[in-house]
């Protein structure tokens, strides 16, 4: 095949996103996953089931899937559930944190302001993959699926690479870019090395109907153990919309030891469980579906990039899930990646990309904010979980701290503002 200027490897969320983003700029990009391509029924068998996993969408991120045409489709589709306001607490102490929207803001609509939206997993892809195919980008993209990518050969600088798929087809791309996940195949054919952290903690995951709804707040308490998020989730079935809001995804950060002892209990032990550790916030737990878990840890690639090749989303890094900021990390990267790729071929007159000063920029910018979340979920984690965090002093500092904090109302909305990452 000709070359294709740039390569992305993975269409998952954050690699589709980038490909749309580069189509619109007319930059010519060809879409490799490994995953068979989808028809709309098996979409639509896919979203028939509600996903305990969800994506804390921020305001930003939500501006980048608009700017593309996929938030349209999310919108349309009646998937999602927005929440405006997020509740921070501590079990065994005075302190809690409430911020967002909560009536008292400055505007002169009564109308709560959204600080995110909570979107299942494949609500998204399939809105993407609805826009992959769509005529507005279709002379500017290829996408091909079903097929992995075994071999990569770097060419030279002014040739970039040579991509080798698993029925030997050959791509030549002046740029390669890795949107490949965690476990990412084009990080490690580049040589670049990892920094890794072992939490040494086990997720559990699943969907909960509660008692009480939730009132479009997102939930998060800080327990001895680790954190438990309580999220919103959409309203899927006419029984669900008839009494809205009692829905949530539950993401249980527990010592990995005790949440595999308590993944193999019955289901209705777990939702009793829950509902105790959360105190009985949203009261008790009348159905608990999709029970699933998943070890906890931290990752950043050394570098973000090499010569024509470059890492975004969760190839280059991966946080702690206690704040939900996975996702819209990988989103500002394919906003910064995109800005600075479409300015140089804008100057260039459509004859450059992705040179070595270009994706040097891009890692400058990207990758001192990605360390430091990462180093900030984790301090959060080990100021709240583990043996250390509950001498009595620490408490009391957390406790007194907290408590100071949420009297200051302009630290809450700049809290709030960040939260909302615009």
């Amino acid at each position: 095949m000709k070359n294709n200027h740039t390569l992305i490897i993975g269409s998952g969320i954050v690699g589709a996103t980038l490909a749309l983003k580069l189509a619109q700029a007319k930059m010519p990009v060809t879409l490799i996953d490994a995953r068979p391509e989808r028809d709309e029924s098996e979409w639509q068998d896919i979203l028939k089931q509600r996903d305990a996993r969800v994506y804390a969408l921020s305001v930003a991120s939500i501006n980048l899937l608009s700017d593309v045409g996929a938030w349209q489709k999310i919108a349309a589709s009646e998937r999602k559930a927005d929440y405006s306001q997020m509740q921070v607490w501590q079990l065994n102490g005075m302190g809690e944190l409430l911020f967002g929207d909560s009536g008292d803001n400055h505007s002169n609509t009564t109308l709560p302001q959204m600080l995110g939206s909570m979107v299942e997993p494949a609500v998204i892809e399939h809105a993407l993959w609805q826009r992959l195919s769509e005529d507005d980008v279709r002379d500017y993209l290829t996408v091909i699926a079903g097929h992995k990518v075994i071999n990569m050969d770097w060419l030279g600088t002014q040739q970039g690479y040579r991509v080798t798929l698993d029925d030997h087809t050959n791509i030549d791309a002046m740029l390669l870019v890795g949107a490949d996940g965690r476990g990412s195949f084009v990080r490690q054919q580049a040589a670049i090395g990892l920094d890794t952290l072992d939490y040494n903690q086990t997720a559990i995951c699943c969907a909960i109907h509660t008692e009480k709804p939730h009132q479009a707040t997102a939930r998060q308490a800080m327990l001895p153990t680790g954190t438990l998020a309580l999220l919103p989730l959409a309203d899927i079935t006419d029984e669900d919309k008839a009494n809205p809001q009692h829905w949530q995804s539950i993401v249980w950060t527990l010592p990995r030891n005790q949440a595999l002892a308590l993944i193999e209990e019955d289901a209705r032990v777990i939702a009793d469980k829950l509902a105790a550790a959360s105190n009985y916030e949203l009261g008790a737990i009348t159905q608990i579906e999709s029970i699933a878990s998943f070890p906890l840890t931290a990752q950043q690639a050394k570098s973000y990039v090499a010569d024509n090749l470059v890492l975004i989303g969760d190839a280059a890094h991966g946080v702690h899930p206690l704040a939900g900021q996975g996702l819209n990390l990988g989103m500002l990267d394919v906003q910064t990646l995109s800005e600075q790729l479409s300015h140089d071929f804008a100057r260039s007159g459509g004859t450059s990309w992705g040179s070595n000063q270009t994706l040097r920029s891009y890692e400058r910018l990207r990758r001192p904010h990605n360390s430091l979340m990462m180093h900030s979920f984790s301090a959060l984690n080990w100021l709240f979980a583990g043996s250390l965090a509950q001498m009595r002093p620490i408490q009391q500092i957390r406790s007194e701290g907290m408590y100071r904090v949420g009297k200051i109302k302009p630290l809450m909305r700049l809290f709030a503002k960040q939260a909302s990452g615009v």
